[in-house]
Order: structure tokens, then C-alpha cells, then sequence
């Protein structure tokens, strides 16, 4: 009886060494693979010729969860749309669409839809992606709908661009109309909207300067630093400031900080690698003062005729470079000899008139660099997992594209011959 007492307590403490063990090691890292894609997208609608519309468009930013590796959470704009035939005229295929964050998780390499959180207002009310009022971060555009009808502008409408998911689960977005930067509750009920207007909730302002956004470029891109004090935003293109004209030949993109307990802003000059590009996607934090950027053209990597030539990351530093801010914040911002900074032009330009802009290093070469072509048009969204794995997301267009006479085609990749899909790549980097 003794001996049997002996092997029973022998047993039982080799089973609490095995317990403890087996919940002190961690758990088994999960490996991504170099691509994956979001399975079977719903029909938001057909058109008349047949088009299918999808409920893809989940591309335009991604945002890790610092809790569950294998969940990414992806960002529509504001839906499907092309240009119409009319000067500043878009073409809206479902003006009743709610601009929403899919939580999406991967599932043997594919990327799995498991639940949409829909923007909506203070009220809870739905947004939507139509123009913004004149006052309120009018884009300019006239909207109709797929029967040549004009759709009235909206206060509730958002060009959601750019995603942070917060610590405590809520997330900002950055867009490209007012431009706007937006704080949502877990379900997708606005907190609080900032602008350069001073129209949005909670009375906080992001400077006047920024009400000079060109439209469709707006803030494209949106991070928060490690800490989760501090967003910094990204400006796609050189801003109309003070004019088209004047800066058609700038390269200058700014960017901008935002404390967000004081509300306390810096803002930094980015030169763009050349002027033909779309410009800058998205912006991804490293550290506090060190970022990644994604810099593109329009065009689709591995086509026959006029392919892709520029998808580049760089990494960027903020540290050294001048504060461009203005303290009486002007409409046109802080003047260098009588010249907005986007009238700088360039380095020389800025070099001339005291101005550091970032720095910035080439990291990766999406047309060079990853296992397999990169086909897509738009490399849109970053995020960035433990050990430097970049992740990168494309924007689908919701599978359409304009088909040149204010109507709907469907998006087919040139090197594939199959409809756009979102994706998200996976590329380990050097930092």
C-alpha cells in the first residue's frame, strides 16, 4: 500500500511538471504563407450588362490584432464607383453602401470574412461613401446613380482610407474627403470626427492647411506609434496649396502627427519618388519616430502592355526633420519666401529654404522582390507583425473598373485573366 501511495504522488507530481510545462511554452507560431486571399466575396450587385459587383474592397488598409495572430482586420473605401462622362462627376453603383471594416481570419492560406462592423454616426446611424456638403469636405465631385439621377451630398459620408486598430479594440480612420480622421467604438459608432473645419464631433481641429487636399487624395494613409499616443496620417499627393497649377510639378507630400490626448499637432515634408505616381498608399509605425511608407503608379504588375514600373516601401524617419507647422495656422500653411511648401517643389527646394523633409531608405520592391509577379494595380494597405513581417494588402475595386463610358467593367487581372481579388502578401524584411 505504501509503494502504490509512492507511485500515485510520483505520477501526480510528474503531471503537474508536464501541466506547468506545456502552459509556459508558448504557443506554436504560425507561419504565413507568401500569399493569401479573401474567399468566395459576396454579390453586392449585377448590372444590367451582367457585371458582378462584390462585397470585396477590403484592401484599402489592413490592421494586425496584437492578440490573434491570424486576424487581420481590412478596410473598405467608400464602394464601388468610376468616373462619369460630366467634369467632376462619379458614377455611385450603391449609394446606400456602408463604408465597414471586415475581421477576416486565415484558414488553411485562405482569408475568411468572419465578421463586418459597418461605420456608422454618433447616432448610430449607417454612413455612407457619398461627397461631403460644400463646408464640410466637399470633394467638388457631383455624384449620380446608376440611372443618371444627381444623389444629394452627405454629411455622414466617408472615402475611408486608412485603419488603426486601437489597444483597447475601437479604431481610427483616416479619409480622403475632408479629409476626416475618424474614431469608431469596436461595433463602428463614431466617437469623435476630426477635420480642418472644425465640423466634425467633439470640436477638435487637424490644421486648416489640410482643407487644400487634392481630391481622391486625400489623408490615404493612417498609423498610430507603439506607445498609442500619437496617430501620424499620410497625404497621398502633393496638396492643391494654394493651386493646381502651382504645384503640378511638386513632389512634396506632408505629414502629420496628432497627439491624442492634447490634440497637438507637427507636421513633416515627404518627397515623392517622382510626379507621375498615384503616391503614397498607406504609412505603418516602427517605432515613434520611424515609419514604413508604400509609393505606386496605377498600373498592373506583370502586364504585356504598359505594366506596373513602381511599388516601392520605404522606410522613413521623422527624427531629424522640420517641423513645417504653422502657428497661426493659415489656410495655406507655413510660407517659405511668400511659397506654400508644396511650392518648394522638390529637395532642392526645400534645401533652399531650411527645410529637412524625412528620410528614406528602399526596404522592399514589390516588383522585384516577392516570390511570384505582383499583378494588382493598387498596393494599398501595411501592417507590421512581430518579427518584421510585412503584411500588404491590395484594393480590388469591389472587382469593377470604369468601363469608360460611365458604366461598370469588371476588374480582370492582366496577368491572371481573373477578377481581382484581395489579397494580402506576406514578406519577411530587413530593418
Amino acid at each position: 500500500m505504501k509503494k502504490e501511495l509512492l507511485s500515485l504522488f510520483a505520477a501526480a507530481a510528474i503531471g503537474l511538471i508536464a501541466c506547468k510545462k506545456n502552459h509556459e511554452e508558448p504557443a506554436n507560431e504560425i507561419t504565413y504563407p507568401d500569399m493569401a486571399e479573401a474567399s468566395d466575396p459576396a454579390v453586392l450587385f449585377t448590372t444590367t450588362a451582367g457585371v458582378k459587383v462584390y462585397n470585396g474592397g477590403f484592401g484599402s488598409a489592413v490592421a494586425t490584432d496584437p492578440n490573434a495572430p491570424d486576424v487581420f482586420y481590412m478596410l473598405t473605401d467608400r464602394g464601388s464607383n468610376v468616373a462619369g462622362q460630366l467634369a467632376n462627376s462619379i458614377i455611385i453603383g450603391k449609394p446606400d453602401f456602408d463604408p465597414q471594416i471586415g475581421k477576416f481570419r486565415l484558414k488553411d492560406g485562405k482569408l475568411v470574412l468572419e465578421q463586418v462592423i459597418e461605420l456608422k454616426n454618433a447616432a448610430g446611424g449607417k454612413l455612407n461613401g457619398l461627397p461631403n456638403p460644400a463646408g464640410m469636405g466637399a470633394s467638388g465631385e457631383i455624384a449620380y446613380d446608376l440611372n443618371g439621377q444627381v444623389i444629394a451630398p452627405s454629411a455622414d459620408g466617408i472615402d475611408s482610407e486608412g485603419l488603426v486598430r486601437a489597444a483597447d479594440g475601437s479604431f481610427w480612420i483616416s479619409d480622403e474627403y475632408g479629409p476626416h480622421i475618424a474614431h469608431f467604438d469596436a461595433s463602428g459608432k463614431t466617437i469623435e470626427r476630426i477635420n480642418p473645419f472644425g465640423s466634425g464631433t467633439g470640436g477638435r481641429k487637424i490644421p486648416a492647411v489640410f482643407a487644400n487636399r487634392r481630391a481622391n487624395r486625400g489623408m490615404e494613409g493612417l498609423t498610430i506609434t507603439p506607445d498609442g499616443k500619437t496617430l501620424v496620417g499620410m497625404m497621398q499627393s502633393p496638396m492643391y496649396n494654394p493651386s493646381k497649377a502651382a504645384t503640378a510639378n511638386s513632389v512634396v507630400l506632408r505629414i502629420l502627427t496628432f497627439d491624442i490626448a492634447s490634440g497637438a499637432t507637427k507636421q513633416y515634408a515627404y518627397l515623392m519618388d517622382n510626379v507621375s505616381l498615384t503616391g503614397v498608399s498607406d504609412i505603418v509605425a516602427v517605432n515613434s519616430t520611424t515609419f514604413l511608407t508604400i509609393e505606386r503608379d496605377g498600373l498592373f504588375g506583370g502586364a504585356t502592355t504598359n505594366p506596373a514600373a513602381f511599388k516601392k516601401v520605404f522606410k522613413i524617419d521623422i527624427s531629424a526633420a522640420t517641423d513645417i507647422s504653422d502657428a497661426a495656422d493659415g489656410a495655406t500653411g507655413k510660407l517659405y519666401s511668400g511659397k506654400t511648401v508644396e511650392e518648394l517643389n522638390n529637395a532642392a527646394g526645400l534645401s533652399a529654404a531650411g527645410v529637412v523633409p524625412v528620410t528614406k531608405t528602399l526596404v522592399l520592391d514589390l516588383l522585384k522582390d516577392l516570390p511570384k509577379v505582383y499583378p494588382h494595380d493598387k498596393a494599398e494597405g501595411l501592417a507590421l507583425l512581430p518579427g518584421n513581417i510585412l503584411v500588404i494588402s491590395n484594393d480590388d475595386d469591389f472587382g469593377v473598373v470604369d468601363n469608360g463610358a460611365s458604366g461598370f467593367a469588371q476588374k480582370i487581372l492582366p496577368l491572371t485573366n481573373a477578377v481581382d481579388r484581395n489579397r494580402l502578401y506576406f514578406v519577411k524584411i530587413k530593418l
